[in-house]
Order: C-alpha cells, then structure tokens, then sequence
C-alpha cells in the first residue's frame, strides 16, 4: 500500500473504534490520546483493528510507535503492509 492508501486504512479503522469521530479533523501528528478520548481500552479496540485490516501482528512492545496518523502510517510503511 502507498502513504494515502495506509492513512486511509488509519483513518477507517479509528472511526469503526470512535465513529463519533465522523467529520472531526484528525491532526496527523498529535497522540490519538491527546486529540480524542481515547482510554487503553479505545486503543487496544484499534490495535486489533489495525490487525485485522492489514494481517500484521502488532507486538505490544510496538504499541508506543502507532500514538498518532502519522506514526501509524510510518509503522505500517515500514513493515511493507
């Protein structure tokens, strides 16, 4: 996938876990956590997302590194999803 494809596939999974954020704008580099009310439990429903979109196994250790758009997309590009 390209950078736009993956944001797109960040942005999608983030609204099935928070679909109250329709229509919000989501600042691609501030913390999830800091721009949204996102609780562990939010953030975990994500991570899951994440892998069941995309077939990757996220490693708990790597949690820090998908705090924002631009982090997961950076992550996900890495890892050649």
């Amino acid at each position: 996938m390209n950078e736009l494809e993956l944001t797109e596939l960040v942005k999608r999974t983030l609204l099935d876990v928070a679909p109250d954020l329709e229509g919000e704008a989501i600042d691609p580099e501030t913390p999830f956590r800091d721009q949204f009310e996102f609780d562990s439990m939010d953030f975990l429903n994500f991570i899951i997302g994440l892998h069941q979109a995309t077939g990757e196994e996220i490693p708990e250790a790597d949690y820090p590194q998908l705090a924002s758009l631009k982090d997961c997309v950076s992550y996900l590009k890495a890892k050649n999803v």
